[in-house]
Protein backbone atom coordinates (compact mmCIF):
# COMPACT_ATOMS: atom_id res chain seq x y z
CA UNK A 1 0.00 0.00 0.00
CA UNK A 2 2.83 2.42 0.86
CA UNK A 3 4.53 1.67 -2.45
CA UNK A 4 1.31 2.32 -4.34
CA UNK A 5 0.81 5.57 -2.41
CA UNK A 6 4.39 6.62 -3.14
CA UNK A 7 3.97 5.90 -6.85
CA UNK A 8 0.70 7.85 -6.92
CA UNK A 9 2.28 10.84 -5.13
CA UNK A 10 5.31 10.76 -7.45
CA UNK A 11 3.06 10.64 -10.54
CA UNK A 12 0.93 13.49 -9.20
CA UNK A 13 3.98 15.66 -8.46
CA UNK A 14 5.47 14.91 -11.89
CA UNK A 15 2.19 15.71 -13.65
CA UNK A 16 1.78 18.93 -11.65
CA UNK A 17 5.32 20.02 -12.49
CA UNK A 18 4.68 19.32 -16.15
CA UNK A 19 1.49 21.34 -16.04
CA UNK A 20 3.38 24.25 -14.50
CA UNK A 21 5.62 24.28 -17.58
CA UNK A 22 2.76 23.85 -20.02
CA UNK A 23 1.73 26.57 -22.41
CA UNK A 24 -1.18 27.37 -24.67
CA UNK A 25 -0.45 28.71 -28.11
CA UNK A 26 -1.88 29.48 -31.52
CA UNK A 27 -0.70 28.30 -34.91
CA UNK A 28 -1.53 29.06 -38.53
CA UNK A 29 -0.14 29.16 -42.03
CA UNK A 30 -0.30 27.80 -45.56
CA UNK A 31 -1.00 24.28 -46.82
CA UNK A 32 0.43 22.90 -50.05
CA UNK A 33 -1.67 19.81 -50.69
CA UNK A 34 -2.14 17.15 -53.32
CA UNK A 35 -2.88 13.44 -53.55
CA UNK A 36 -0.68 10.38 -53.25
CA UNK A 37 -1.34 6.69 -53.78
CA UNK A 38 -2.05 4.41 -56.71
CA UNK A 39 -3.78 7.01 -58.91
CA UNK A 40 -4.87 6.13 -62.45
CA UNK A 41 -4.30 9.60 -63.89
CA UNK A 42 -1.90 11.25 -61.47
CA UNK A 43 -0.99 14.00 -63.96
CA UNK A 44 -4.56 15.38 -63.77
CA UNK A 45 -4.05 16.59 -60.21
CA UNK A 46 -1.74 19.40 -59.11
CA UNK A 47 -0.75 21.08 -55.86
CA UNK A 48 -3.34 23.35 -54.27
CA UNK A 49 -2.74 26.15 -51.77
CA UNK A 50 -4.89 26.13 -48.64
CA UNK A 51 -4.51 27.12 -45.01
CA UNK A 52 -4.56 25.85 -41.45
CA UNK A 53 -5.14 27.46 -38.07
CA UNK A 54 -5.86 26.50 -34.49
CA UNK A 55 -4.58 26.08 -30.95
CA UNK A 56 -1.69 24.16 -29.37
CA UNK A 57 -0.87 22.98 -25.87
CA UNK A 58 2.75 22.14 -25.06
CA UNK A 59 3.70 20.05 -22.04
CA UNK A 60 7.33 20.34 -20.93
CA UNK A 61 8.37 16.77 -20.02
CA UNK A 62 12.14 17.35 -19.80
CA UNK A 63 12.90 20.98 -19.03
CA UNK A 64 13.28 22.97 -22.25
CA UNK A 65 14.30 19.85 -24.21
CA UNK A 66 11.46 17.34 -24.68
CA UNK A 67 7.78 18.27 -25.04
CA UNK A 68 4.48 16.61 -25.83
CA UNK A 69 2.31 18.93 -27.90
CA UNK A 70 -1.28 18.13 -28.89
CA UNK A 71 -2.88 20.52 -31.36
CA UNK A 72 -6.39 21.18 -32.67
CA UNK A 73 -6.33 22.63 -36.19
CA UNK A 74 -8.77 23.49 -38.96
CA UNK A 75 -7.06 22.50 -42.21
CA UNK A 76 -8.01 22.67 -45.90
CA UNK A 77 -6.56 19.96 -48.14
CA UNK A 78 -7.29 18.66 -51.61
CA UNK A 79 -6.05 19.23 -55.13
CA UNK A 80 -6.21 21.46 -58.19
CA UNK A 81 -7.33 20.23 -61.59
CA UNK A 82 -4.60 20.32 -64.19
CA UNK A 83 -5.45 22.88 -66.87
CA UNK A 84 -6.28 20.57 -69.76
CA UNK A 85 -8.74 20.05 -72.61
CA UNK A 86 -10.70 16.97 -73.63
CA UNK A 87 -12.07 16.37 -77.12
CA UNK A 88 -15.55 14.85 -76.88
CA UNK A 89 -16.91 12.25 -79.35
CA UNK A 90 -19.02 15.04 -80.88
CA UNK A 91 -15.85 16.95 -81.76
CA UNK A 92 -16.44 19.63 -79.14
CA UNK A 93 -13.66 20.69 -76.78
CA UNK A 94 -14.36 20.46 -73.05
CA UNK A 95 -12.21 22.32 -70.55
CA UNK A 96 -12.30 22.20 -66.74
CA UNK A 97 -10.26 24.11 -64.17
CA UNK A 98 -10.51 24.81 -60.47
CA UNK A 99 -9.96 22.86 -57.28
CA UNK A 100 -11.58 20.69 -54.62
CA UNK A 101 -11.24 21.62 -50.94
CA UNK A 102 -11.52 18.92 -48.27
CA UNK A 103 -12.02 20.68 -44.95
CA UNK A 104 -10.74 18.84 -41.88
CA UNK A 105 -10.30 19.10 -38.15
CA UNK A 106 -6.82 17.70 -37.41
CA UNK A 107 -5.62 16.48 -34.02
CA UNK A 108 -1.87 15.77 -34.10
CA UNK A 109 -0.10 14.67 -30.90
CA UNK A 110 3.56 15.48 -31.40
CA UNK A 111 6.73 14.54 -29.58
CA UNK A 112 8.92 17.62 -29.81
CA UNK A 113 12.68 17.87 -29.19
CA UNK A 114 14.50 21.19 -28.94
CA UNK A 115 18.18 21.62 -29.80
CA UNK A 116 18.76 25.26 -28.94
CA UNK A 117 16.43 27.33 -31.12
CA UNK A 118 15.89 24.41 -33.52
CA UNK A 119 13.12 21.88 -32.86
CA UNK A 120 12.12 18.54 -34.37
CA UNK A 121 8.62 17.09 -34.09
CA UNK A 122 6.79 13.91 -35.06
CA UNK A 123 3.72 11.96 -34.03
CA UNK A 124 0.35 10.45 -34.96
CA UNK A 125 -2.59 12.47 -36.24
CA UNK A 126 -6.33 11.89 -36.29
CA UNK A 127 -8.49 13.83 -38.77
CA UNK A 128 -12.23 14.39 -39.15
CA UNK A 129 -13.76 15.48 -42.47
CA UNK A 130 -16.17 18.40 -42.05
CA UNK A 131 -17.12 19.25 -45.63
CA UNK A 132 -16.03 19.28 -49.27
CA UNK A 133 -16.19 22.38 -51.48
CA UNK A 134 -16.13 22.11 -55.25
CA UNK A 135 -14.72 25.22 -56.97
CA UNK A 136 -14.66 24.62 -60.71
CA UNK A 137 -15.07 26.43 -64.03
CA UNK A 138 -16.09 24.55 -67.16
CA UNK A 139 -16.24 25.65 -70.78
CA UNK A 140 -17.28 24.12 -74.09
CA UNK A 141 -15.50 25.23 -77.27
CA UNK A 142 -14.09 28.18 -75.31
CA UNK A 143 -17.48 29.40 -74.09
CA UNK A 144 -18.01 29.27 -70.30
CA UNK A 145 -21.15 27.36 -69.37
CA UNK A 146 -20.58 26.34 -65.78
CA UNK A 147 -18.99 28.05 -62.79
CA UNK A 148 -19.68 26.65 -59.37
CA UNK A 149 -18.64 27.05 -55.78
CA UNK A 150 -20.73 24.60 -53.84
CA UNK A 151 -20.59 22.02 -51.11
CA UNK A 152 -20.12 18.53 -52.46
CA UNK A 153 -21.79 15.44 -51.00
CA UNK A 154 -19.47 13.63 -48.58
CA UNK A 155 -21.34 10.32 -48.72
CA UNK A 156 -18.85 7.58 -49.56
CA UNK A 157 -15.90 9.48 -48.11
CA UNK A 158 -14.13 8.42 -44.94
CA UNK A 159 -15.05 10.83 -42.14
CA UNK A 160 -12.22 9.73 -39.80
CA UNK A 161 -8.65 9.37 -41.02
CA UNK A 162 -5.48 8.20 -39.29
CA UNK A 163 -2.14 9.68 -40.30
CA UNK A 164 1.10 11.18 -39.10
CA UNK A 165 2.96 14.46 -38.95
CA UNK A 166 6.67 15.32 -38.88
CA UNK A 167 8.53 18.58 -39.13
CA UNK A 168 11.34 20.91 -38.19
CA UNK A 169 11.37 24.54 -37.15
CA UNK A 170 12.91 27.47 -35.34
CA UNK A 171 11.61 28.85 -32.04
CA UNK A 172 12.56 32.02 -30.20
CA UNK A 173 12.57 32.56 -26.44
CA UNK A 174 9.69 35.04 -26.89
CA UNK A 175 7.38 32.22 -27.99
CA UNK A 176 7.38 32.77 -31.76
CA UNK A 177 8.09 29.75 -33.97
CA UNK A 178 8.47 29.14 -37.69
CA UNK A 179 8.30 25.65 -39.10
CA UNK A 180 7.75 23.27 -41.99
CA UNK A 181 5.68 20.13 -41.42
CA UNK A 182 4.55 17.20 -43.53
CA UNK A 183 1.15 15.55 -43.01
CA UNK A 184 0.55 12.13 -44.49
CA UNK A 185 -2.44 9.81 -44.30
CA UNK A 186 -2.42 6.07 -43.68
CA UNK A 187 -5.98 5.60 -44.95
CA UNK A 188 -7.64 6.22 -48.33
CA UNK A 189 -10.20 9.00 -48.09
CA UNK A 190 -12.68 7.37 -50.51
CA UNK A 191 -14.40 4.75 -48.40
CA UNK A 192 -17.43 3.53 -50.36
CA UNK A 193 -17.69 2.70 -54.07
CA UNK A 194 -14.30 4.23 -54.97
CA UNK A 195 -14.77 3.11 -58.58
CA UNK A 196 -17.55 5.72 -58.90
CA UNK A 197 -15.66 8.66 -57.37
CA UNK A 198 -13.97 10.79 -60.07
CA UNK A 199 -14.47 7.95 -62.56
CA UNK A 200 -12.38 5.67 -60.37
CA UNK A 201 -9.25 7.86 -60.58
CA UNK A 202 -9.05 8.24 -56.79
CA UNK A 203 -9.63 4.62 -55.77
CA UNK A 204 -6.46 4.52 -53.61
CA UNK A 205 -5.98 8.24 -53.01
CA UNK A 206 -4.63 9.70 -49.77
CA UNK A 207 -4.07 13.31 -48.75
CA UNK A 208 -0.50 14.61 -48.78
CA UNK A 209 0.15 18.06 -47.29
CA UNK A 210 3.17 20.26 -46.64
CA UNK A 211 2.54 22.99 -44.07
CA UNK A 212 4.41 26.27 -43.71
CA UNK A 213 3.42 27.25 -40.19
CA UNK A 214 3.83 30.13 -37.76
CA UNK A 215 3.11 29.71 -34.05
CA UNK A 216 3.06 31.70 -30.86
CA UNK A 217 3.19 30.25 -27.35
CA UNK A 218 1.86 32.55 -24.64
CA UNK A 219 4.55 33.17 -22.07
CA UNK A 220 7.31 31.85 -24.33
CA UNK A 221 9.66 28.98 -23.65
Amino acid sequence: MKKLLSIFVFALVTFTAAQAQSGFGIRGGANFSNLEGDLKNESRYENKIGFHGGVTYGIDVIDNFFFIQPELLYSTKGFKYRDSEITLPTGSTFRREGNINYNYIDLPVLAKIKAGPIYFEAGPQASYLLSVNNKTKESLNGDPYSSSTKERDIDGLRRFEVGYAAGVGFATSSGISLGVRYNGSLTDFVNKNPEDYFEGDLTNARHSTIMATVGFTFGGR
